[in-house]
């Protein structure tokens, strides 16, 4: 339960003052009743309208976006805008933010989600969530650069767990591959091919999990995910839904 004023303000009708306000003017109405007291608790299967228009009363959201280029993955940046300036309100106020980082030029499957805990679970690699991206990156690749990824790239600061690498093209010039992580280091993608002596020239992520990125999201869109898709993101990382 939770005071209907409070609740207001999560769903970004307004800061504390201006929904009180905004209840005494008779415009809410709970469960076909108007409700002038903005201290009434209010319960998840209350049902409640706003000038007549029904208000979705969850707190809890979980999100996929398929990010663009250009915008850094954080919840607020001084300088340069990020994915959140993409997001409405209601999701802001309730505080749905994104699960893990893509780089400012990575494309692809971003996840949001009100529940940090379950974030910091899906991200953990002992949970091993596999994150699948599509790399377009200079060169030939061949059976050797499989093979490193196989086992296990040292890096400078870090040994990256086993992942695998399914080519899918591969030319003198440039090369298509299927990269399959269990974690995600800052910049993994990236620095493993360039150990492996090519740049990655285009990078998204394609899937998260056993969720997939919906080919009908333009780049810069979202939707809510359904409760069969989160609760088989939560059993695959061993968390109850």
């Amino acid at each position: 339960m939770m005071r209907l004023d409070r609740l207001l303000a999560k769903l970004g009708l307004g800061t504390r003052s201006e929904v009180k306000a905004l209840i005494r003017s008779a415009r809410i109405t709970v469960n076909g009743l108007v409700c002038t007291d903005p201290g009434q608790h209010i319960r998840e299967d209350d049902t409640l309208r706003f000038n007549g228009q029904p208000l979705d009363i969850r707190t809890q959201h979980h999100l996929m976006m398929n990010k663009p280029k250009g915008l850094l993955t954080a919840a607020r940046d001084s300088r340069q805008e990020t994915v959140m300036s993409l997001l409405s309100p209601i999701y802001i106020s309730c505080d749905c933010m994104p699960v893990g980082r893509l780089d400012k030029d990575t494309e692809g499957l971003l996840l949001f989600t009100t529940d940090g805990k379950a974030a910091h679970h899906l991200l953990s690699p002992k949970s091993m969530v596999k994150k699948i991206y599509e790399a377009k990156v200079s060169g030939k690749l061949d059976s050797d650069t499989v093979k490193r990824f196989e086992e296990g790239i040292s890096l400078s600061d870090f040994q990256t767990l086993p992942a695998k690498l399914s080519i899918q093209e591969s030319r003198e010039d440039a090369s298509l591959a299927l990269v399959t992580l269990y974690e995600g280091k800052h910049h993994q993608v990236k620095r493993m091919f360039g150990a492996c002596g090519h740049e990655v020239l285009h990078l998204r992520r394609m899937q998260f999990g056993s969720l997939k990125l919906d080919a009908l999201l333009s780049p810069g869109q979202y939707r809510e995910l359904s409760d069969i898709e989160w609760s088989s993101l939560l059993k695959e990382s061993s968390i109850e839904a």
